[in-house]
């Protein structure tokens, strides 16, 4: 029986590439290899695609595409394709595929950009579409959608570029609006890249113009003081919720085989709460999910305040896809383990498509 044609696209042209590099290699060591035959193609910082046959220590230390052999390659629109033209000596080839596994975080590839290439395409792939990918991306729209669905977000205003020229008077409305403190975000951004708290109107203007360097809006909220809870949705129609975990400072002492490393703390599955609050929580993830039109799979970050008021953070359509990214972790408590979860949403991915397309 052949294998499934499963490429994997990673790398891209934002700040967030050398985290897309860390999915693929894990993404590629883990798929199951008796099933699945992969096609690499990796974009560039500058935004070449190319054809990549190499190996996974290639794309680890970044040097994948100095490849002699990488050759430059496109996903054909045509739907008649279904798959992969690769350019070599004036000479066109198509390689059919059957799934792609996207892994481009940030922008040009978690905001809607591929997923409408591979829909024009007719190609399956895992995660979120066009709609659900760009409305994840943008913060306000993020604000916007889960507002009209009641589910509580921080306090936010939006600045546009336009409004600019009155920034001093736009952060002082803010301010008496909102109190202190805040945080400035860019609005289609990874959600670290360019965000600064302020805990006063000058800081605000500052942090505001820090956030214009990396987007043409911004989002001010309300920074909220409290636990970081993550956690992980997958499915289609009716979508499921992991439990719950909590992301800890390293300044604690915490000894436990539940608990792993991410960026900025540790974190702790499942989270230390009563089984309400956390049905709460799962039942919200959901709700958000399908409220953003999220299918396949996606990251649902909530803040929950001293008083035990629940704000829905962030919703990551495209979440880090390495061994020890939270989402991998979330599934694998739920005894799921990588290369059994690269199948299952490669499988969905297909099964969706069939019914799409």
């Amino acid at each position: 029986m052949a294998r499934i044609k499963a490429a994997v696209i990673f790398g891209g042209v934002s700040s967030e590439h050398e985290l897309s590099l860390a999915s693929a290699v894990d993404v590629i060591e883990s798929i199951p290899a008796e099933k699945y035959e992969v096609i690499c193609i990796g974009i560039t910082k500058k935004g070449r695609w190319l054809f990549f046959p190499g190996g996974t220590e290639e794309i680890a230390d970044g040097s994948w595409e100095m490849n002699p052999d990488c050759t430059s390659a496109v996903i054909s629109p045509d739907p008649i394709h279904k798959g992969i033209l690769t350019i070599e000596n004036g000479e066109v080839s198509l390689k059919r595929i059957d799934v792609v596994f996207p892994l481009l975080h940030g922008k040009f590839g978690a905001d809607g950009s591929i997923q409408g290439l591979l829909d024009m395409a007719g190609i399956p792939y895992v995660g979120c579409g066009l709609l659900a990918s760009a409305s994840c991306m943008d913060k306000s729209h993020i604000h916007m959608i889960l507002d009209d669905y009641n589910i509580k977000t921080a306090a936010w205003r939006l600045i546009t570029q336009r409004e600019i020229n009155d920034l001093d008077s736009m952060c002082e409305t803010i301010a008496g609006e909102l109190g202190f403190p805040l945080k400035a975000k860019p609005a289609n951004c990874g959600s670290s890249v360019g965000c600064s708290r302020a805990d006063n109107v000058e800081e605000l203007e500052a942090a505001v113009k820090t956030a214009f360097s990396h987007d043409n809006k911004v989002v001010v909220e309300r920074f909220i003081e409290g636990r970081e809870l993550v956690t992980a949705v997958y499915g289609y129609d009716s979508p499921v919720c992991s439990y719950v975990g909590e992301i800890l400072s390293t300044n604690g002492h915490i000894n436990s085989k539940e608990t792993f490393a991410v960026d900025g703390g540790e974190l702790k599955i499942p989270a230390d709460m009563d089984d309400d609050t956390i049905s709460r929580i799962r039942r919200t993830a959901v709700d958000a999910y399908k409220a953003l039109g999220c299918k396949g799979m996606a990251r649902v970050d909530f803040f929950m305040d001293a008083n035990g008021e629940l704000y829905l953070n962030k919703i990551a359509a495209m979440p880090a896809f390495s061994k020890d990214a939270i989402y991998p972790q979330l599934m694998e408590h739920m005894g799921t383990d990588l290369p059994e979860l690269i199948d299952l949403l490669c499988e969905q991915a297909v099964e969706n498509a069939e019914r799409t397309y």
